[in-house]
């Protein structure tokens, strides 16, 4: 698990979200770099992000975590519902650094190994 990573150097990857209606939303990728369409949902939970974006039933959409801070926790193998991430984007409005002794990864380091 990779200690730091510099912040100010991820904030230079621009990325947008446009809907259907020509809406357009402004922001910064530190996932992988990658185009994707999918549906936008949202999701209440503070933790479980690892679980949401791998079950199968969030294939193809967007999940839009509602809580402001996602990644505290990080993610391991014994959490994930399936073998891989289903989900085409994980929308936060900020991703921290994991601090719980059960991540072997961080949530940037796994989104932008398995694209």
């Amino acid at each position: 698990m990779k200690p730091h990573w510099n912040w100010s150097a991820e904030r230079r990857r621009e990325a947008f979200l446009a809907l259907e209606d020509g809406t357009v939303f402004r922001g910064w990728s530190v996932g992988a770099a990658r185009d994707a369409l999918g549906e936008v949902v949202f999701n209440t939970s503070m933790t479980g992000y690892q679980e949401i974006l791998s079950d199968p039933s969030y294939c193809g959409q967007f999940v839009v975590m509602t809580c402001t801070e996602i990644g505290n926790v990080g993610l391991n193998e014994e959490d994930m519902e399936s073998a891989r991430f289903h989900a085409s984007g994980l929308i936060v409005r900020n991703l921290n650094e994991p601090s719980n002794w059960r991540a072997t990864e961080t949530l940037r380091s796994m989104l932008v190994r398995t694209g």
